[in-house]
């Protein structure tokens, strides 16, 4: 990504030059607005070459190179507000140069504005189409993967109520609870496990993220669903989250701004502000507009949701920002629902930490995605396009 970003902003500066010299050399002789418009299509189509061929060249699939003619729009848009601000500066008096600069600046915040705006249509649009796949052979119909880190008061407690309300909708041997015990030092693979658990204990403490990807690689059920440990969303959700999979959808998303969420228990104040926070920064790396990436409700198909954590790499709470990351980059389906939510108290949630530490995690996705680490293997490409299915634990 850092490579890639160099390359942009040379190219922008290239294209600003060439703009900014236009105007400056054909101006003598021109008037202002053709001369500006010639520098304008010079500049645009200088952009879109380079672009094209230098800064995109590695990912001719990218959504800005596949989609010329929509962005070529915007770009005369951008245009002609460009030339607006440059004739009224230029009648008030104002320097060609600092005119010229200002109506650059113009342009550019109305073509990122449009070009952002663009991408969230297209990628919405993209993640709510379905794709048809190969039906999965597990025969268990649905895996539970709770995440804990010293949970031995209540891991015991959290397992029963979840086993009793599955197991009120299906039968004891079609689903299993599988805790990933994140390096605890306390009872909870114990108590885990006499309480009906499936426990795959990790070797040291290294974070949520870490314990979701090895629960969900090792998970045997056809639909994978990861929920907190603390009860904060009911068995219920889990429910609707195994309906929403087994409707076809790749992943689906547990959201606390959904108009129909509803919150038993509210969360601190300070910890709602941060939650926002997190949400915005997250625009620095995701192109849709998600209203809650944070939730700790979600689930995948089987294979999607192994394809997807096999590329993850963040061991924080910003590995739900790479499933989001990945989905978009795959073109998965992705469906939003609303939760109940009833958040404990004493949560280990510390807000100015993990907001820090989430815009470090933030940064390593940006790279790691410039650097093409998230691109799937062939294997994998075969799975998302759903030419085959992958049951390893079968």
């Amino acid at each position: 990504m850092r490579s890639r970003l160099r390359v942009f902003a040379l190219v922008g500066l290239f294209v600003t030059g060439i703009d900014v010299g236009l105007v400056l050399l054909l101006a003598r002789s021109w008037s202002l607005v053709w001369a500006d418009t010639a520098a304008l299509a010079a500049a645009a189509l200088a952009s879109y070459l380079l672009n094209r061929y230098l800064t995109f060249g590695a990912n001719p699939s990218a959504r800005w190179v596949s989609s010329p003619v929509t962005f070529a729009c915007l770009a005369v848009s951008a245009g002609l507000l460009d030339v607006v601000v440059l004739l009224l500066l230029d009648r008030l008096g104002a320097a060609l140069v600092v005119a010229k600069a200002l109506a650059i600046l113009s342009a550019a915040t109305v073509r990122w504005v449009g070009y952002r705006w663009v991408l969230f249509a297209t990628v919405r649009r993209e993640l709510a189409e379905r794709t048809p796949r190969v039906a999965l052979a597990s025969p268990l119909r649905l895996t539970v993967v709770i995440p804990a880190f010293n949970e031995s008061e209540n891991i015991g407690n959290m397992v029963e109520v979840l086993a009793g309300a599955l197991g009120a909708q299906m039968p004891r041997s079609e689903f299993e609870i599988l805790v990933a015990d994140d390096g605890s030092v306390d009872d909870t693979a114990g108590r885990a496990e006499a309480a009906g658990a499936r426990v795959l204990v990790l070797g040291r403490n290294r974070g949520k993220g870490a314990a979701v990807r090895a629960g969900v690689i090792d998970a045997r059920g056809r639909s994978v669903v990861f929920t907190d440990a603390d009860l904060a969303y009911s068995p219920e959700a889990v429910l609707r989250v195994l309906a929403e999979i087994e409707d076809g959808w790749d992943f689906v998303v547990g959201s606390r701004r959904h108009e129909e969420t509803t919150t038993l228990v509210r969360a601190r104040r300070v910890r709602e502000i941060g939650s926002r926070a997190i949400n915005w920064l997250t625009h620095l790396v995701l192109l849709s507009r998600f209203r809650d990436t944070q939730c700790g409700l979600k689930g995948f198909r089987q294979d999607i949701g192994r394809v997807v954590f096999e590329r993850t790499v963040i061991d924080g709470f910003a590995f739900d920002i790479e499933l989001f990351l990945i989905a978009e980059q795959d073109q998965l389906s992705v469906r939003e629902i609303s939760v109940s939510v009833a958040n404990r108290a004493g949560s280990s949630v510390k807000v100015a930490r993990d907001t820090v530490q989430l815009a470090r995690d933030l940064l390593r996705i940006r790279r790691r995605a410039g650097a093409g680490g998230y691109r799937p293997t062939y294997h994998q490409e075969l799975i998302l396009e759903g030419s085959i299915a992958d049951d390893r634990q079968s």
